[in-house]
């Protein structure tokens, strides 16, 4: 074969295969939760600080029965803001695995255009490399986020023709037997839920399955507020929540 000819061939092979390789990338699950409580722009109310903490013992633990990960060792544990990285910790600590951080997490989240469109970005940094890389293949990942960005229909108005919120960056409109659909928005007042995206195949692009999974902690940690899904939150005084 000529030179040229086989330069050709040879660049053919990897185009298919690194398609083929993107193609075939999906996670197994990945399991979505809100960050706890919050302060102030720069740390987690007394609330928040304990669901971390309760998240890490029980449904995000590596040995609790109450844990939705069983003792299989989430492939990453991802953050995307201050609060969400203040809330993973100790779950990255129980398991013992690091989280990648980024400036932009440790900044003061603040609910601006200019922000949001800075989590817009990485949103979709996210998300392209959670269904384009191979390392997640049939694996398992956390997602500690934000809920504007997990879903919020008011987002998605402020950045129309964008895709800003995992809702859309993860098809989860078109997700099949959700009653109702999957949720535009998640509400303000909750940080007590799990939404668990499962897949059927590695070059699947919409979950085969979705799961809402309400958070009742067992004690020590009982106490934790648990409101339905769009209701008012009910803290107790001097907790220090905004």
């Amino acid at each position: 074969m000529a030179p040229k000819l086989a330069g050709i061939f040879v660049a053919i092979v990897v185009a298919i295969v690194t398609a083929l390789g993107s193609a075939q990338a999906a996670p197994q699950r990945i399991i979505i939760v809100r960050h706890g409580e919050k302060q102030a722009p720069l740390t987690l109310c007394s609330i928040g600080k304990e669901r971390a903490r309760a998240l890490a013992a029980q449904y995000l633990s590596p040995t609790s029965d109450m844990s939705l990960l069983k003792g299989v060792k989430p492939a990453a544990i991802l953050a995307i803001t201050l609060h969400t990285l203040e809330t993973a910790r100790p779950v990255a600590a129980a398991w013992d695995m690091a989280i990648a951080t980024n400036s932009l997490m440790l900044m003061p989240i603040r609910n601006t255009p200019y922000f949001n469109g800075l989590i817009n970005v990485q949103n979709r940094k996210v998300v392209r490399d959670l269904m384009e890389n191979p390392r997640w293949h049939g694996q398992t990942v956390v997602m500690v986020w934000e809920h504007f960005h997990i879903a919020s229909a008011a987002l998605e108005k402020e950045f129309a023709g964008q895709q800003v919120t995992l809702r859309q960056l993860l098809n989860l409109d078109k997700v099949k037997g959700v009653p109702g659909g999957v949720p535009e928005t998640w509400p303000n007042d909750n940080y007590n839920f799990f939404w668990i995206l499962d897949y059927d195949s590695v070059n699947a692009t919409i979950p085969a399955k979705f799961t809402v999974i309400r958070q009742f902690f067992a004690p020590p940690f009982a106490n934790l507020p648990s409101n339905d899904w769009g209701a008012p939150e009910v803290l107790p005084a001097g907790t220090g929540c905004t």
